[in-house]
């Protein structure tokens, strides 16, 4: 994996949001700067250039002097704090950033001879606050600049990125989206709520609050929730998920796997259970019991052979099927 710092910006007086605390904001339920944290939790040491508060996750601080000296100084600011070779740079205000934005940027970066990789937004604008840098060269402009121009104060990040080789990728439909406005966080919560995004939105915020870093497998876990559901009882289905979670902390082998395996063990008993009760009007006869003798069936009823063990065996060919929704 490669090593890397990371400065997040968190400073600016958000003016178009009437000078509210916008690292602060909430998205999902998390703030918006723990969002980014969480997104750059790889990052060996990140330092956050802005205001001291109550992060997800541990963190140095800095600031910009003079306060309030625009995102150049206050990048200035942040690279004096970091040591590794490769530093990750994200403004605190990037809700969807994902778990994927940041591997892609150090992954297309590597090993070849680009000074950096930034982001563009599907418009096709570059995103030098959504980028990795090689931390020699990016000190190298940056105190070429502050020299120039006698501080890095009020000064545009173009004048950073013209004088850098990059390279650039192009970000998912929301990677790059930013909250500068009450509308944009508008759009951002309501996002959050969309059917095809709100399961993964809200597992990353409960591991955040939580303080656990484990990637979960969402679709054994909502399988084993509809097999406890429909095989045991409604209610079994969010005891059956605890204990599977408090089983996979207690086992020795990785979060993941320790999940998996615990879930696998829990869906078979659910299918057992399932099956008993699905056999329990035949299987409660006593041993031995007979049809008195002489008794006719009415005319025409026959019995199906085998359909009570082909309804079995087609529910339990049925429990496996994922249901991510």
């Amino acid at each position: 994996m490669t090593l890397y710092d990371a400065v997040v910006l968190a400073g600016g007086a958000a003016k178009r949001l009437g000078g509210a605390d916008k690292p602060g904001l909430t998205v999902g339920g998390l703030a918006l700067l723990d969002r980014v944290l969480v997104a750059c939790r790889g990052a060996r040491t990140t330092v956050v250039v802005g205001g001291r508060r109550a992060t997800v996750r541990p963190v140095a601080w800095t600031g910009e002097e003079p306060p309030g000296g625009g995102p150049l100084a206050a990048l200035g600011a942040g690279v004096r704090k970091v040591s590794a070779e490769i530093v990750l740079v994200l403004s605190a205000d990037l809700p969807f950033l994902g778990e994927q934005t940041v591997p892609a940027l150090l992954d297309a970066l590597g090993g070849g001879p680009h000074e950096g990789v930034l982001l563009t937004d599907p418009g096709g604008r570059d995103q030098p606050l959504v980028a990795v840098y090689r931390t020699e060269p990016l000190r190298r402009e940056l105190a070429l600049l502050a020299t120039e121009h006698g501080s890095l104060t009020g000064l545009p990040l173009r004048l950073l990125t013209a004088e850098l080789d990059l390279a650039r990728i192009a970000a998912g439909p929301s990677a790059a989206f930013d909250c500068d406005t009450w509308q944009d966080v508008v759009s951002a919560r309501a996002r959050i709520r969309e059917h095809g995004h709100v399961l993964d939105e809200w597992i990353t915020a409960v591991k955040a609050e939580l303080g656990i870093d484990l990637d979960v497998d969402t679709g054994v876990l909502l399988d084993l929730a509809r097999d406890a559901a429909h095989g045991v009882a409604r209610p079994a289905a969010p005891l059956t998920t605890f204990l599977v979670g408090y089983a996979a902390a207690k086992a020795e082998k990785d979060g993941p796997q320790a999940v998996a395996d615990a879930a696998r063990k829990a869906v078979a008993l659910a299918n057992r259970w399932a099956d008993e009760t699905d056999g329990t009007e035949e299987t409660a006869k006593p041993a031995g019991t007979a049809k008195p003798a002489g008794t006719v069936k009415p005319a025409g009823t026959v019995r199906a052979e085998g359909t009570a063990g082909a309804d079995r065996g087609s529910k339990a060919d049925g429990a496996k099927g994922t249901d991510a929704g």
